[in-house]
């Protein structure tokens, strides 16, 4: 059935948006929150770490949420937001990851959050851990490199569980959990010794994520019954650049190195195909019988993706011109334009994607990242014209839709940045992708001033319209 002829998507669609608490919420020192991770990367992801300059950072600040909620969340729900989706900073709840009890102002910010989201109708889609933990389990443990982290992770997620089970039904607990691999310190908490094996290192602490995956799973499912808890990876299916074997095979490879980490939590086991990778690289994992038996038994209940590209994949790089990514690129496509960022635009890679995860793991799909990082130019009268935004998504939700017509189980569409935040991968305030311009710039100036850009209106419509109102 084509999507023009039922012209809706599903009743009960989740519309809305996502954010991470460490590029919104601001006041990193406040009420007791501990540094982490992302307070040590000034320069982002792509930057890694740095030694601490206090208010270095843009994210130091972010843009204030922490003490605008309100006025964010009520444009939000002027918006029609039905899911909003943000993280819970670790640090908040223990501030340096191994206290004995939890941090309570962190606890009751939340608290604040999530009532205020259900003054609108807005159901909070959580991420336990989202490009930030403790920098004290990093200094102490050295990160998921160390198995003590496992028995951490679970007793933070069922404080939250506890505290929240009656306010928030919509969980994930590692956001793009694929990111171990590409930057561990970001994904991770990683430090690289001279002469180690980093893949070995790497997979190791990602092995330590799925087993605290799985036991954030299981508390979840003990402690709110009624509720779905999810993975996250960072997702854009690999094309062949050619027809060639050997382009198609390293699509395959490439595809196989992202949907390995949702395998893993998907199937609870690691899929045979690792054992050539492992061997090939001197990898030996370190999974003790209990394991096992976890994987097994907690699997996630859906899986949540990032999509911002498809890639190309060529067995002969040399001499081919590339194309960045959401954290790794591939071959350029000459058949796909690209963004400011350089990011190349593929709408029905969505689709594509979509039916490639659906169809590995007949398990409901979140979309929870889209969006389109732009330069936006304020002009006069506070008009910021972002038709290039509204085409993007149009694009994207179109072929979100025609996904959905193929039979895949998508519980909603959750655009990245709804109001504009400090750019994870970069730093920068001026990569926005918000429907809502904040006044706050690279050079840390601004009022923080909110202003609706015509994105706004035009998402407020898609939502209150099912999507009939999208261009086909």
């Amino acid at each position: 059935m084509s999507l023009n002829k039922f012209k809706k998507f599903p009743e009960r669609f989740l519309w809305g948006g996502s954010v991470a608490a460490n590029q919104f919420e601001g006041a990193y020192m406040e009420d007791g929150k501990g540094l982490s991770t992302a307070d040590y990367s000034p320069k982002g992801i792509i930057g890694g770490y740095h030694e601490i300059k206090h208010g270095e950072h843009l994210t130091h600040e972010g843009i204030d949420f922490y003490h605008r909620y309100k006025e964010d969340i009520a444009l939000l729900g002027e918006m029609g937001f039905k899911c909003f989706r943000t993280s819970i900073a670790w640090t908040r709840i223990f501030p340096n990851g191994d206290e004995e009890t939890p941090n309570e102002a962190g606890l009751r910010f939340y608290d604040d959050v999530f009532d205020e989201l259900a003054k609108y109708g807005i159901e909070p889609l959580i991420t336990l851990s989202h490009y930030e933990m403790p920098m004290g389990l990093v200094n102490k443990y050295g990160g998921w490199r160390n198995r003590k982290l496992v028995d951490l992770f679970e007793k933070y997620s069922r404080i939250v569980f506890e505290r929240y089970k009656d306010k928030v039904k919509l969980w994930i607990t590692f956001n793009e959990i694929n990111s171990i691999i590409h930057f561990p310190f970001t994904g991770g908490g990683i430090f690289m010794k001279d002469g180690e094996n980093e893949l070995q290192v790497q997979y190791q602490g990602a092995h330590h994520q799925f087993v605290a995956s799985a036991l954030a799973v299981k508390a979840c499912h003990e402690i709110i019954p009624d509720a779905k808890i999810g993975c996250m990876i960072a997702s854009g299916s690999y094309y062949p650049y050619t027809c060639r074997p050997e382009d198609v095979i390293s699509a395959l490879e490439y595809d196989r190195k992202i949907l390995f980490f949702s395998d893993v939590q998907s199937w609870g086991e690691y899929p045979s195909y690792m054992n050539r990778y492992f061997e090939e690289n001197g990898i030996e994992i370190e999974i003790l019988p209990k394991d096992e038996e976890l994987l097994k038994e907690h699997t996630v209940d859906f899986i949540g993706f990032s999509y911002y590209k498809s890639r190309c994949s060529s067995a002969f790089p040399e001499g081919l011109e590339t194309s960045p990514g959401n954290l790794f690129g591939g071959v350029k496509n000459p058949y796909l334009n690209s963004s400011e960022w350089g990011y190349q635009i593929d709408p029905k890679g969505l689709r594509y994607t979509m039916n490639v995860l659906y169809d590995r793991y007949h398990k409901p799909l979140f979309i929870v990242e889209n969006g389109l990082g732009a330069n936006d130019i304020l002009e006069e009268r506070d008009i910021i014209n972002d038709e290039y935004r509204i085409k993007y998504l149009n694009d994207h939700i179109v072929q979100a839709g025609e996904g959905i017509a193929d039979g895949v189980e998508l519980m909603g569409y959750l655009s990245w940045g709804p109001i504009d935040i400090v750019s994870a991968g970069t730093a920068e305030v001026r990569k926005r992708y918000g429907y809502i311009y904040v006044d706050r710039h690279d050079d840390g100036s601004g009022t923080f001033r909110r202003i609706k850009k015509k994105s706004f209106e035009w998402y407020k419509e898609v939502i209150y319209t099912n999507g009939a109102s999208l261009k086909r």
